[in-house]
Protein backbone atom coordinates (compact mmCIF):
# COMPACT_ATOMS: atom_id res chain seq x y z
CA UNK A 1 0.00 0.00 0.00
CA UNK A 2 1.63 3.01 -1.19
CA UNK A 3 1.21 6.85 0.65
CA UNK A 4 0.04 9.34 -1.62
CA UNK A 5 0.07 13.02 -1.72
CA UNK A 6 -2.53 14.96 -0.40
CA UNK A 7 -5.17 16.29 -2.66
CA UNK A 8 -7.59 17.46 -0.18
CA UNK A 9 -7.56 18.95 3.31
CA UNK A 10 -9.55 20.37 5.62
CA UNK A 11 -12.22 20.02 3.42
CA UNK A 12 -10.22 22.47 0.82
CA UNK A 13 -8.45 21.36 -2.57
CA UNK A 14 -4.33 20.95 -2.29
CA UNK A 15 -2.41 24.21 -3.99
CA UNK A 16 0.75 23.74 -4.42
CA UNK A 17 2.27 27.27 -4.10
CA UNK A 18 4.49 27.69 -7.46
CA UNK A 19 8.08 27.36 -7.26
CA UNK A 20 8.96 29.31 -10.87
CA UNK A 21 7.64 32.39 -12.40
CA UNK A 22 3.81 33.33 -11.65
CA UNK A 23 1.60 36.26 -11.70
CA UNK A 24 -0.09 36.84 -8.04
CA UNK A 25 -3.01 37.59 -9.97
CA UNK A 26 -3.22 33.70 -10.91
CA UNK A 27 -2.69 32.65 -7.45
CA UNK A 28 -6.28 31.50 -6.22
CA UNK A 29 -8.41 33.13 -2.93
CA UNK A 30 -6.71 32.90 0.01
CA UNK A 31 -9.28 31.29 1.82
CA UNK A 32 -10.17 29.19 -1.31
CA UNK A 33 -7.28 26.56 -0.64
CA UNK A 34 -5.08 24.11 1.43
CA UNK A 35 -1.46 25.74 0.43
CA UNK A 36 1.32 23.69 0.17
CA UNK A 37 5.12 24.50 0.41
CA UNK A 38 7.38 22.10 -0.84
CA UNK A 39 10.92 21.55 -2.61
CA UNK A 40 11.05 19.54 -6.08
CA UNK A 41 14.52 17.41 -6.79
CA UNK A 42 14.49 19.74 -10.18
CA UNK A 43 14.36 22.83 -8.59
CA UNK A 44 17.43 25.38 -9.05
CA UNK A 45 16.85 26.90 -4.75
CA UNK A 46 17.52 25.07 -1.97
CA UNK A 47 15.00 23.83 0.16
CA UNK A 48 11.43 25.56 0.79
CA UNK A 49 12.95 28.72 1.87
CA UNK A 50 12.14 30.73 -1.02
CA UNK A 51 8.40 28.80 -1.38
CA UNK A 52 7.69 29.84 2.00
CA UNK A 53 9.03 33.41 1.52
CA UNK A 54 7.07 33.69 -1.70
CA UNK A 55 3.74 32.68 0.54
CA UNK A 56 4.52 35.43 2.88
CA UNK A 57 4.56 37.92 0.15
CA UNK A 58 2.53 36.67 -2.44
CA UNK A 59 -0.76 35.48 0.14
CA UNK A 60 -2.90 37.63 2.15
CA UNK A 61 -2.11 35.12 5.21
CA UNK A 62 -4.37 36.55 7.45
CA UNK A 63 -6.67 34.65 5.38
CA UNK A 64 -5.35 31.14 5.34
CA UNK A 65 -7.30 28.61 7.27
CA UNK A 66 -4.81 25.15 5.98
CA UNK A 67 -1.03 25.05 5.25
CA UNK A 68 0.64 21.52 4.13
CA UNK A 69 4.17 21.32 4.41
CA UNK A 70 5.65 18.87 1.91
CA UNK A 71 9.10 17.89 1.12
CA UNK A 72 11.38 21.04 2.61
CA UNK A 73 15.24 19.95 0.36
CA UNK A 74 17.58 17.71 0.42
CA UNK A 75 18.81 17.37 3.89
CA UNK A 76 15.71 16.00 4.81
CA UNK A 77 17.25 12.19 4.80
CA UNK A 78 19.54 13.81 7.60
CA UNK A 79 17.58 16.32 9.27
CA UNK A 80 14.22 16.16 11.80
CA UNK A 81 11.23 18.50 10.85
CA UNK A 82 11.97 20.77 13.91
CA UNK A 83 13.01 23.66 12.23
CA UNK A 84 10.29 23.56 9.73
CA UNK A 85 8.02 23.35 12.29
CA UNK A 86 9.32 26.27 14.20
CA UNK A 87 8.99 28.42 10.95
CA UNK A 88 4.97 27.90 11.35
CA UNK A 89 5.25 28.54 14.81
CA UNK A 90 7.34 31.86 14.38
CA UNK A 91 4.47 32.78 11.76
CA UNK A 92 2.00 32.58 14.07
CA UNK A 93 1.12 36.28 14.01
CA UNK A 94 0.89 36.19 10.20
CA UNK A 95 -1.20 33.42 10.33
CA UNK A 96 -4.41 34.25 12.95
CA UNK A 97 -7.17 32.19 11.14
CA UNK A 98 -5.10 28.79 10.65
CA UNK A 99 -7.48 26.04 11.04
CA UNK A 100 -5.95 23.01 9.57
CA UNK A 101 -2.33 22.09 9.81
CA UNK A 102 -0.24 19.12 7.89
CA UNK A 103 3.42 18.19 8.40
CA UNK A 104 5.19 16.07 5.88
CA UNK A 105 2.91 15.28 3.09
CA UNK A 106 5.84 13.03 1.59
CA UNK A 107 5.43 9.87 -0.64
CA UNK A 108 7.82 7.24 -0.89
CA UNK A 109 9.78 8.64 -4.33
CA UNK A 110 10.90 11.77 -1.81
CA UNK A 111 11.82 9.59 1.37
CA UNK A 112 10.59 6.41 2.88
CA UNK A 113 7.83 7.06 5.36
CA UNK A 114 10.04 5.83 8.29
CA UNK A 115 12.85 7.84 7.84
CA UNK A 116 11.23 11.19 8.41
CA UNK A 117 11.88 12.46 11.49
CA UNK A 118 9.13 13.92 12.87
CA UNK A 119 8.60 16.49 15.83
CA UNK A 120 7.02 17.31 19.02
CA UNK A 121 3.48 18.07 17.61
CA UNK A 122 2.76 20.08 21.22
CA UNK A 123 4.38 23.50 20.24
CA UNK A 124 2.27 23.82 17.69
CA UNK A 125 -1.03 23.51 19.08
CA UNK A 126 0.46 25.50 21.96
CA UNK A 127 0.71 28.28 19.00
CA UNK A 128 -2.32 27.75 17.50
CA UNK A 129 -5.12 27.82 20.49
CA UNK A 130 -7.89 28.03 17.71
CA UNK A 131 -6.17 24.67 15.48
CA UNK A 132 -8.71 22.18 14.56
CA UNK A 133 -7.19 19.90 12.81
CA UNK A 134 -3.76 18.56 12.84
CA UNK A 135 -2.14 15.57 10.85
CA UNK A 136 1.75 14.85 10.28
CA UNK A 137 3.46 12.07 8.55
CA UNK A 138 6.62 10.08 9.62
CA UNK A 139 8.38 8.26 12.55
CA UNK A 140 6.54 9.82 15.72
CA UNK A 141 8.60 9.77 18.69
CA UNK A 142 7.50 12.41 21.26
CA UNK A 143 3.76 14.03 22.10
CA UNK A 144 3.97 15.95 25.28
CA UNK A 145 0.54 16.29 27.23
CA UNK A 146 -1.28 19.62 26.52
CA UNK A 147 -4.48 21.54 26.84
CA UNK A 148 -6.06 22.76 23.67
CA UNK A 149 -9.65 23.80 23.46
CA UNK A 150 -10.19 23.55 19.54
CA UNK A 151 -8.35 20.41 18.02
CA UNK A 152 -11.13 18.02 16.51
CA UNK A 153 -9.13 15.69 14.43
CA UNK A 154 -5.53 14.91 15.19
CA UNK A 155 -3.90 12.02 12.24
CA UNK A 156 -0.67 10.68 12.48
CA UNK A 157 0.69 8.76 9.65
CA UNK A 158 3.29 6.36 10.40
CA UNK A 159 5.24 3.52 9.89
CA UNK A 160 5.87 3.50 13.81
CA UNK A 161 4.05 5.67 16.61
CA UNK A 162 6.55 5.21 20.22
CA UNK A 163 4.19 4.46 22.84
CA UNK A 164 5.52 7.87 24.43
CA UNK A 165 3.21 9.05 21.75
CA UNK A 166 0.29 7.75 22.12
CA UNK A 167 0.71 8.15 26.07
CA UNK A 168 1.19 11.39 25.39
CA UNK A 169 -1.74 11.71 23.72
CA UNK A 170 -4.04 9.96 26.05
CA UNK A 171 -2.58 12.61 28.84
CA UNK A 172 -3.90 15.64 27.13
CA UNK A 173 -7.25 17.32 27.42
CA UNK A 174 -8.42 17.60 24.28
CA UNK A 175 -12.08 17.99 25.06
CA UNK A 176 -13.53 19.03 21.76
CA UNK A 177 -11.46 16.12 19.84
CA UNK A 178 -13.46 14.19 17.28
CA UNK A 179 -11.61 12.23 15.08
CA UNK A 180 -8.40 10.35 16.44
CA UNK A 181 -6.24 8.17 13.51
CA UNK A 182 -3.13 6.53 14.52
CA UNK A 183 -1.11 4.72 12.25
CA UNK A 184 0.78 2.32 14.93
CA UNK A 185 3.08 0.50 12.65
CA UNK A 186 5.53 -1.85 13.30
CA UNK A 187 8.08 -2.72 16.21
CA UNK A 188 10.85 -2.88 13.82
CA UNK A 189 10.40 1.00 13.04
CA UNK A 190 9.58 2.59 16.19
CA UNK A 191 6.52 1.41 16.77
CA UNK A 192 6.31 0.03 20.62
CA UNK A 193 2.75 0.61 21.47
CA UNK A 194 0.65 -1.74 23.20
CA UNK A 195 -2.72 -2.76 24.39
CA UNK A 196 -2.14 -1.45 27.48
CA UNK A 197 -0.84 1.87 26.30
CA UNK A 198 -4.17 2.18 24.54
CA UNK A 199 -6.07 1.28 27.01
CA UNK A 200 -7.13 5.45 28.43
CA UNK A 201 -7.97 5.88 24.66
CA UNK A 202 -10.36 3.00 24.59
CA UNK A 203 -11.67 4.11 27.94
CA UNK A 204 -14.50 6.51 26.58
CA UNK A 205 -13.74 9.23 29.14
CA UNK A 206 -10.70 11.17 28.04
CA UNK A 207 -12.28 12.44 25.19
CA UNK A 208 -16.06 13.26 25.40
CA UNK A 209 -16.78 14.17 21.85
CA UNK A 210 -14.76 11.52 20.13
CA UNK A 211 -16.68 9.91 17.45
CA UNK A 212 -14.38 8.41 15.21
CA UNK A 213 -10.89 6.40 16.31
CA UNK A 214 -8.67 4.40 14.08
CA UNK A 215 -6.09 2.59 15.61
CA UNK A 216 -4.58 0.78 12.52
CA UNK A 217 -1.60 -0.36 10.41
CA UNK A 218 -0.30 -2.77 13.45
CA UNK A 219 1.03 -5.69 13.65
CA UNK A 220 -0.83 -6.49 17.20
CA UNK A 221 -4.19 -5.56 15.07
CA UNK A 222 -6.07 -8.92 17.09
CA UNK A 223 -4.82 -8.21 20.26
CA UNK A 224 -6.12 -4.35 19.11
CA UNK A 225 -9.63 -5.66 17.96
CA UNK A 226 -9.90 -7.49 20.76
CA UNK A 227 -9.23 -4.76 23.57
CA UNK A 228 -12.06 -2.54 21.13
CA UNK A 229 -14.22 -5.68 21.42
CA UNK A 230 -15.01 -4.38 25.18
CA UNK A 231 -13.90 -1.23 25.45
CA UNK A 232 -16.60 1.58 26.77
CA UNK A 233 -15.40 3.96 24.02
CA UNK A 234 -16.94 1.85 21.31
CA UNK A 235 -20.98 3.03 21.96
CA UNK A 236 -19.53 6.86 21.49
CA UNK A 237 -18.36 6.35 17.73
CA UNK A 238 -19.90 6.68 15.22
CA UNK A 239 -17.22 4.97 12.86
CA UNK A 240 -14.50 2.29 13.44
CA UNK A 241 -10.88 1.89 11.78
CA UNK A 242 -9.17 -1.16 12.23
CA UNK A 243 -7.79 -1.47 8.77
CA UNK A 244 -3.87 -1.89 7.44
CA UNK A 245 -2.97 -4.34 9.47
CA UNK A 246 -1.90 -7.67 10.18
CA UNK A 247 -6.04 -8.51 11.49
CA UNK A 248 -6.65 -12.08 11.25
CA UNK A 249 -9.78 -14.34 11.65
CA UNK A 250 -9.18 -14.12 15.64
CA UNK A 251 -9.15 -10.84 15.77
CA UNK A 252 -12.71 -10.72 13.66
CA UNK A 253 -13.75 -13.28 15.88
CA UNK A 254 -13.42 -11.12 18.88
CA UNK A 255 -15.36 -8.39 17.46
CA UNK A 256 -18.23 -10.62 16.17
CA UNK A 257 -18.78 -12.02 20.17
CA UNK A 258 -17.76 -8.69 21.71
CA UNK A 259 -20.70 -5.71 22.13
CA UNK A 260 -22.88 -4.77 19.30
CA UNK A 261 -21.28 -2.37 16.59
CA UNK A 262 -24.53 -2.11 14.75
CA UNK A 263 -25.01 1.45 15.47
CA UNK A 264 -21.55 1.95 13.70
CA UNK A 265 -22.12 3.85 10.39
CA UNK A 266 -18.66 2.35 9.07
CA UNK A 267 -16.31 0.11 9.99
CA UNK A 268 -13.11 0.31 8.30
CA UNK A 269 -11.32 -2.84 8.13
CA UNK A 270 -9.51 -2.57 4.39
CA UNK A 271 -6.36 -4.34 4.22
CA UNK A 272 -6.32 -7.35 6.24
CA UNK A 273 -5.81 -11.13 6.71
CA UNK A 274 -9.12 -12.76 6.55
CA UNK A 275 -10.71 -16.03 5.26
CA UNK A 276 -13.18 -15.99 2.70
CA UNK A 277 -15.62 -17.53 5.35
CA UNK A 278 -15.28 -14.29 7.94
CA UNK A 279 -15.46 -11.93 5.55
CA UNK A 280 -19.04 -13.24 5.04
CA UNK A 281 -19.66 -13.61 8.52
CA UNK A 282 -18.86 -9.68 9.04
CA UNK A 283 -21.66 -8.68 6.53
CA UNK A 284 -24.15 -11.05 7.80
CA UNK A 285 -23.79 -9.41 11.12
CA UNK A 286 -23.03 -5.92 10.15
CA UNK A 287 -24.71 -4.70 6.38
CA UNK A 288 -28.23 -5.78 7.09
CA UNK A 289 -27.94 -2.67 10.42
CA UNK A 290 -26.89 -0.91 7.60
CA UNK A 291 -23.13 -0.84 8.69
CA UNK A 292 -20.95 0.18 5.54
CA UNK A 293 -17.93 -2.34 5.89
CA UNK A 294 -14.87 -2.12 4.55
CA UNK A 295 -13.18 -5.32 3.38
CA UNK A 296 -11.41 -4.34 0.52
CA UNK A 297 -7.49 -5.67 0.27
CA UNK A 298 -7.77 -9.01 1.58
CA UNK A 299 -4.57 -10.16 1.59
CA UNK A 300 -2.21 -13.54 1.74
CA UNK A 301 0.80 -14.33 4.04
CA UNK A 302 3.73 -14.92 2.57
CA UNK A 303 5.42 -18.65 2.76
CA UNK A 304 8.79 -19.11 3.30
CA UNK A 305 10.76 -21.79 5.55
CA UNK A 306 7.69 -23.58 6.23
CA UNK A 307 6.21 -20.46 8.16
CA UNK A 308 3.45 -17.80 6.85
CA UNK A 309 4.68 -14.29 7.31
CA UNK A 310 2.36 -11.16 7.62
CA UNK A 311 2.86 -7.44 6.95
CA UNK A 312 1.57 -4.77 7.98
CA UNK A 313 0.05 -1.92 4.79
CA UNK A 314 2.68 0.61 5.95
CA UNK A 315 6.22 0.54 7.62
CA UNK A 316 9.17 1.35 6.13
Amino acid sequence: MSVQHLTEFYGLPVFDMPRGEFAAADLPAADSVAWRLSYDWNDEYDGVDHVWERLLESVDTSRVTALVVGSWGEEMYEDSLGPELQRVIDAKDRFPGLKAFFLADIISEENEISWIQQVDLAPLLSAYPGLEELGARGAHQQFTPLKHASLRTLRLESGGIAAAVVRGIAESELPALERLELWLGSESYGGDANVADLAPLLSGGRFPALRHLGLQDSEIQDAIAEAVAQAPVVPMLESLALSMGVLTDAGAEALLSGQPLTHLTRLDLHYHFLTDAMMQRLRDALEPAGVELDLSEQEKPYENGGRQWHYIAVSE
